[in-house]
């Protein structure tokens, strides 16, 4: 992660004035016990099939992952100077952790694991 002291002063002052929602309520949602609920993935790391069309500056859409996508298989085409891309590359499951779900499932803590994840 990009620390601010060693940003450019314009990125860095923008940054530094964007707004922090706050919330009078939180959010709540009942619903069965996570043994028995599917869980999928919602990533914003701008990853996506090899072959998908890339993300570009400033994309609002998504990208759909598979649950068999090979690691092999998904790369990152977002840019930005507070990625640091290095544990990605060595493990995916850093930043999209489908085998760590798989094993959850395995292990009966989650339902079950959804076919599609969203990046």
């Amino acid at each position: 992660m990009a620390r601010l002291e060693n940003m450019p002063a314009e990125e860095r002052d923008h940054l530094l004035s964007v707004p922090c929602p706050t919330f009078e309520t939180r959010p709540f949602a009942q619903g069965a016990c996570l043994s028995k609920r599917r869980v999928a993935l919602i990533s914003t790391a701008g990853i996506h099939r090899r072959g998908d069309r890339p993300f570009d500056v400033g994309a609002n859409d998504y990208r759909v992952i598979p649950r068999d996508t090979p690691a092999k298989d998904v790369i990152m085409s977002h840019i930005s100077t507070n990625f640091d891309r290095i544990g990605f590359q060595e493990d995916l499951n850093v930043i999209f952790p489908l085998d760590r779900l798989k094993e959850l499932a395995d292990e009966q803590c989650i339902g079950s694991v959804a076919d599609f994840h969203y990046s």
